[in-house]
C-alpha cells in the first residue's frame, strides 16, 4: 500500500490574554491544558476538534489565530 500524500496540518495559535481569576475551575483547568500558563503565554495547537472545543470554552481568555 502507498501512503496517501498528507494535507498540510492547520494549527492553531493561541494566546492567553485575560486572567483564570474568577473563572470557574473547569476554565481554569481547560487554559492549562492547552499549555497555557500565564497571561501572554503562546502555544500552538493541532487544528482538532478536540481543541477548538477547548478554545470554545475559555474563548473570553484566549486570542486564536490561524496559521499554517
Amino acid at each position: 500500500m502507498s501512503a496517501a500524500p498528507k494535507a498540510a496540518a492547520r494549527r492553531l495559535k493561541v494566546t492567553q490574554v485575560r486572567s483564570t481569576i474568577g473563572g470557574t475551575h473547569a476554565q481554569r483547568e481547560t487554559v492549562r491544558s492547552l499549555g497555557l500558563k500565564r497571561i501572554g503565554d503562546t502555544v500552538v495547537q493541532e487544528d482538532r476538534p478536540e481543541i477548538r472545543g477547548m478554545v470554545d470554552t475559555v474563548a473570553h481568555l484566549v486570542a486564536v489565530e490561524e496559521v499554517e
